[in-house]
C-alpha cells in the first residue's frame, strides 16, 4: 500500500512540477528552486511551539488550500495567488514523498502519514 500511495505522490509531485513549467512568469531556475522550498519557511512558527508551528506549517503545505488558491489566481487573473498556489501544491506532494505530511499539534514528527522516521 505504502508504494501506491509513493508513487501516487510522486504522480502528483510531476503534475505540480509542470503546472510551475507553464506558468506565465518567466524567472531564472535558480528562483523557481527557492520558490519551490519557500513553504518550508513557515516551520519559523514552531520557535512558537508545536501547536502554532503546526497551524503555521499546515496552511503553507495543504493541498486543498494550494488548489483553490491556484483556481483564485486563474479564475480572477491573480497571478501572485496562482503562483502561490501551484508553488504550494508541489511542494506539499513533494514533501509527502517523504514523509512529511501534516502536523499534529503534540510534536512536529508527528504526521498525518505516521510517525517521521519511525516504521
Amino acid at each position: 500500500m505504502k508504494q501506491i500511495i509513493l508513487l501516487e505522490e510522486l504522480a502528483l509531485t510531476a503534475l505540480g512540477i509542470y503546472a510551475i513549467s507553464i506558468l506565465p512568469f518567466e524567472y531564472s531556475w535558480w528562483i523557481w528552486l527557492l520558490l519551490f522550498f519557500s513553504p518550508d519557511i513557515f516551520i519559523i512558527a514552531y520557535a512558537a511551539g508545536n501547536k502554532t508551528g503546526a497551524i503555521f506549517y499546515n496552511i503553507a503545505h495543504h493541498r486543498g488550500l494550494a488548489i483553490a488558491l491556484a483556481a483564485l489566481g486563474y479564475f480572477l487573473k491573480l497571478d501572485w495567488a496562482l503562483l502561490i498556489g501551484v508553488i504550494m501544491y508541489a511542494h506539499a506532494s513533494f514533501d509527502r514523498i517523504f514523509g512529511y505530511g501534516l502536523k499534529y499539534a503534540d510534536d512536529f514528527k508527528h504526521t498525518h502519514l505516521g510517525w517521521i522516521g519511525k516504521k
